[in-house]
């Protein structure tokens, strides 16, 4: 999950149009393109989201009167971190438009011939 971290250092939080015939020649399809990239976000999603609880659980007091609040400026640190991270799919667009993504189709009666 680190990787991550890394590989959006430089990357634009924000959503930019892009060119749907380009991103459809790789996988013969806009909407194969479209799936592959969705699917990428889910899994990016959800490893983001595992790795902020296991982060803040270090953080979870035991205490036993609900009026009592504490605050801590490293876990509030990590939160706006996780905030200004890119969202996964702008991560998961950027990672298919950059060859990054491996994918292929378990059913081969189904797959597209591609052609150059």
């Amino acid at each position: 999950m680190s990787d991550i971290k890394s590989k959006v250092q430089g990357m634009d939080p924000n959503l930019s149009a892009r060119d749907l015939l380009s991103m459809s020649k790789r996988s013969g399809n806009v909407y194969e393109a479209l799936a592959i990239i969705s699917r990428r976000a889910r899994q990016l999603s959800s490893e983001i989201k595992q790795e902020l609880h296991q982060k803040l659980d270090e953080f979870a007091a035991t205490s036993e009167t609900i009026e009592e609040v504490h605050e801590n400026k490293e876990q509030i640190e990590i939160s706006k971190f996780y905030e200004r991270l890119p969202n996964p799919a702008v991560i998961a667009t950027n990672e298919f438009l950059n060859n990054e993504l491996y994918h292929r189709y378990t059913d081969r009666k189904r797959a597209p011939i591609l052609e150059d």
